[in-house]
Parts: C-alpha cells; sequence; structure tokens
C-alpha cells in the first residue's frame, strides 16, 4: 500500500509542525512541571481545527481523513504528551457520541467543542472496572420522565477543567451499557482532586462522583443498552490514535539521542561514532520506521473502510512497545543527561508509558489479538 502523503496531509504536516515547533515545545517542559491543563495551547489547537479533523463540513468540521489526523497527532505529541493527550480526547471520545446521538440542544456544547471553547472527557473506568467494562456499576436509574446517574469513575482525562462528560453506565432494566451526556454543572457531579501521575503531567485527570445526578431524557446517546456497539464504531480508531502518539513521542526521544550523539564528543571524536551507540541509534531507527509505516497502513484501512480491528490492535500494540525502548535507549544514550530535568530525554521517557495503557494494555491486546488468530 502506498504511504506517500499527498498535498493536503503533507499541509497538515507543516502546519503542526509549525505550530508545535513555535508554541508548543518552548513551554513543554513548564506544562509537565506545573501540571496545569494548557488552556492557551488547547484553545489554538482548537483554531487550527484539530477537534474537527474527523467531523463533517455539515457537522462543523473538517472532514479530514485518519492519516492526516495521525500526522497531526504525530506532530502533538513530538511537542507535549500532555497537550496531545488532551487534544485527542476532545476530538473523539469525548465527543463523539454527542455528534453521533445529539440533539440542537447537545449540538450546540458539541459545536463548542469543536471550536475549542468547551472542554469535554468521558467516564468509563471505575475503581474495580478497567479492562473489563462490563464490571462497571455506575447506574442510570429509569424514571418516568428523567435518569437518576450514580456511581463512581475514576481516571478521567481532562475532568478538573470538563464542561460535560459522556459517561458510561447500566440501567436498572438493562445489563448492558448505555452512554449518557452529563453536563459537570448539574447537581450531583464530583470532581474529585487531581491524581498525580508519573507522566503527561499536564493532562489533569481525577476521579468523578455521580450522586443521583438528575438527567433528562434526552440525554440518554443512542439506545438504552447500545453503548458497547457505539464505543465498537471508534474503537480502532481510539487505537490507531494512541499509536500515533507513540510515534510522535518516540520520535522526540530518538531526534534528542541523534542529536547528543553527534554532539557529545568523548576520546576525541562524537559518541556516535563509536559502534555501541551506533548500532544503538540504528536500532531505534528501524523500531521508529516499522511502527510508523504500521501505523499509517492502519490508519489507511480505516480510511478506506476495510477491517481493522486486528491492525489496530497490532499498531497500538507495536508502537507503543516501541515508543517505550525508544525512549529507554534515548536515555541510556545521553547516560547522566538522560536523568537530568534540565534535558527533555527524561520526560520522553515518563510520558511514554501512558501509551501502554489507552486504547487497551499490550496484555490484552495480545490476548485479543490471539483470538483473531482463532486461538
Amino acid at each position: 500500500m502506498d504511504f506517500e502523503l499527498n498535498d493536503i496531509q503533507k499541509s497538515v504536516q507543516q502546519t503542526f509542525k509549525d505550530f508545535v515547533d513555535r508554541k508548543v515545545m518552548p513551554h513543554a517542559a513548564a506544562i509537565d512541571e506545573n501540571a496545569e491543563f494548557p488552556i492557551k495551547l488547547f484553545r489554538e489547537v482548537g483554531d487550527l481545527g484539530f477537534f474537527g479533523m474527523r467531523y463533517s463540513d455539515e457537522a462543523g468540521g473538517t472532514n479530514m481523513d485518519v492519516v492526516s489526523y495521525c500526522i497531526a497527532v504525530i506532530e502533538l505529541a513530538r511537542g507535549s504528551m500532555s497537550l496531545a493527550v488532551a487534544c485527542t480526547m476532545q476530538s473523539l471520545m469525548a465527543t463523539y457520541f454527542l455528534y453521533r446521538f445529539g440533539d440542537d440542544e447537545i449540538r450546540s456544547h458539541f459545536d463548542a467543542a469543536l471550536r475549542g471553547e468547551e472542554i469535554g472527557g468521558i467516564c468509563m473506568t471505575e475503581p474495580n472496572a478497567g479492562s473489563d467494562l462490563f464490571a462497571i456499576q455506575t447506574k442510570a436509574i429509569v424514571k418516568e420522565d428523567h435518569f437518576l446517574l450514580s456511581g463512581q469513575k475514576t481516571w478521567v482525562t481532562s475532568a478538573p477543567v470538563a464542561d460535560f462528560f459522556t459517561v458510561l453506565a447500566k440501567t436498572d432494566n438493562h445489563e448492558k451499557l448505555s452512554i449518557f451526556f452529563v453536563p459537570t454543572k448539574l447537581d450531583g457531579v464530583h470532581v474529585g482532586k487531581k491524581i498525580d501521575k508519573l507522566g503527561a503531567c499536564g493532562s489533569v485527570t481525577s476521579e468523578v462522583s455521580f450522586e443521583n445526578v438528575k438527567l433528562q431524557k434526552n440525554y440518554l446517546l443512542g439506545e438504552i443498552g447500545g453503548g458497547t456497539k457505539y464505543l465498537m464504531e471508534i474503537l480502532a480508531e481510539i487505537r490507531i490514535m494512541t499509536a500515533a502518539l507513540s510515534i510522535g513521542v518516540a520520535t522526540a526521544a530518538f531526534v534528542a539521542a541523534l542529536q547528543y550523539a553527534k554532539e557529545r564528543v568523548q576520546f576525541g571524536k562524537p559518541i556516535g561514532k563509536f559502534q555501541a551507540v551506533k548500532i544503538k541509534l540504528a536500532e531505534m531507527e528501524v523500531q521508529l520506521q516499522t511502527a510508523r509505516h504500521y501505523v499509517f497502513y492502519a490508519a489507511t484501512l480505516s480510511d478506506k473502510n476495510l477491517p481493522r480491528h486486528k491492525e489496530s490492535m497490532i499498531a497500538k500494540l507495536y508502537a507503543s512497545e516501541c515508543a517505550n525502548d525508544i525512549c529507554d535507549q534515548a536515555s541510556r544514550v545521553l547516560a547522566s543527561y538522560g536523568y537530568a530535568t534540565d534535558y527533555p530525554v527524561q520526560r520522553y521517557l515518563r510520558d511514554a508509558r501512558f501509551t501502554l495503557i489507552g486504547g487497551g494494555t499490550s496484555e490484552i491486546l495480545k490476548i485479543n489479538i490471539g483470538k483473531e488468530l482463532g486461538l
């Protein structure tokens, strides 16, 4: 399959590359150190049209393909994983179900989110429900003219700054999951304190609880019990997007290590001239390029609406594992400086850990790939 970028994709790449180089990278360290949501940059990403890339022109988006979306994600993650995680959450999981099922009231929030004026999050994970979504205990009790939502969610990206959530819950008459639109201003919505994390620190995360939150009937997104089916509509794209995040942080780490190897002189010559370092960098390049090509392959399958369930899992698994290895090897190239906070490689190493979790852990993906092989 041909992976040469077309003119539009090249334009997207250049636009986001320039933005990241000029606006993001000078602030990336501070975003991480302060662990604060980068609201100004977030809104500037909205001005670039990123939040609407995967939505139609009629919906206020720019109707871009998945390859173009991945290109933009790679560039954002190259600059700051914190910013990239917040932006990808907004552009896909937080807004998709509003776009898919929302009425005029809900679509007004969707429109504001595409402009970056409102911030959304998705509430899936619970203290006892992670990979096993069917263990979710959050429940929406069906009343005559409303729902009453109660439960506990955790690891909710952007929760401390969110204006609305999409919430997965069970109803009292259905064991399958349903999806609800929940404005954070409603009585009974409680956002807990931020969760301190190893990496992606500026992508603020917290627990959220719901205590008899009264939801209008139109806040049910889609059919009762349809949540799992609706999630499957974007699951492959979530995994491909997470793979793109992996490529972005791996690229940043590789470039930093390569530049250091060319500049750091020991025993009278740059360390990159020594065979051990040269081999290490060559292996990193092979991993990076192989992962990048497979991610674009999976994205192209998605653009052509071809089967990509297994391919999206392979892309996410391979890219995230490669990213963590590349960031580790980059740290070794820099040796003591790879351990110093004055250099960004330690941040890349910490940020890369996020990609092992989002979109499914490596262990779950391996099991599911095995199932795809008929095992």
